[in-house]
């Protein structure tokens, strides 16, 4: 007998552990094969001869008061086409993503969605990977994130949540 998928819904809260992201709210997006999150001042780097990426992120919607400086090993750098259509270039990470009691590694595009209204789209890929299924009318099936500032207050001063 095959275990049943952990349903979600169209938006769900999430974390990234090691970009000190603990909450942040994502679109769930089937049309979209790799997840993308809100970057921008993005620049590769050289660390231990390894190459890495940093960049900066207003976690949560509507705050540009926030700012949370990330570095992650690059995975890659290609052309990924935007929801608009057009083709751009883009940093890929490989980064732990937490998603309710689920933690995957998911690879992840940098890209500006300032103009967007939510920081963060969750592809398909790492829908299958953590075998989720999508309920399209329903939101935060994995449970609310109830003061996402309360989060990020915490983790600056070194608190887990």
């Amino acid at each position: 007998m095959r275990k049943a998928k952990t349903m979600i819904g169209w938006e769900e809260w999430c974390a990234f552990p090691d970009l000190g992201l603990p909450a942040i709210k994502a679109k769930v997006d089937t049309g979209a094969k790799t997840s993308s999150i809100h970057a921008y001042d993005i620049k590769p780097v050289t660390k231990d001869g390894q190459k890495y990426v940093r960049f900066k992120i207003h976690p949560l919607q509507k705050n540009k008061t926030l700012e949370v400086q990330c570095e992650a090993p690059l995975s890659d750098f290609r052309s990924v086409t935007s929801s608009n259509g057009e083709r751009e270039k883009r940093y890929v990470i490989k980064t732990p993503m937490k998603l309710g009691n689920k933690t995957i590694e998911a690879e992840v595009t940098l890209t500006s969605r300032h103009k967007m209204t939510f920081r963060m789209l969750l592809g398909r890929d790492a829908i299958a990977k953590a075998k989720f299924t999508v309920d399209p009318v329903k939101s935060f099936l994995l449970g609310k994130v109830k003061d996402p500032i309360e989060r990020y207050t915490a983790a600056s001063e070194g608190e887990t949540t």
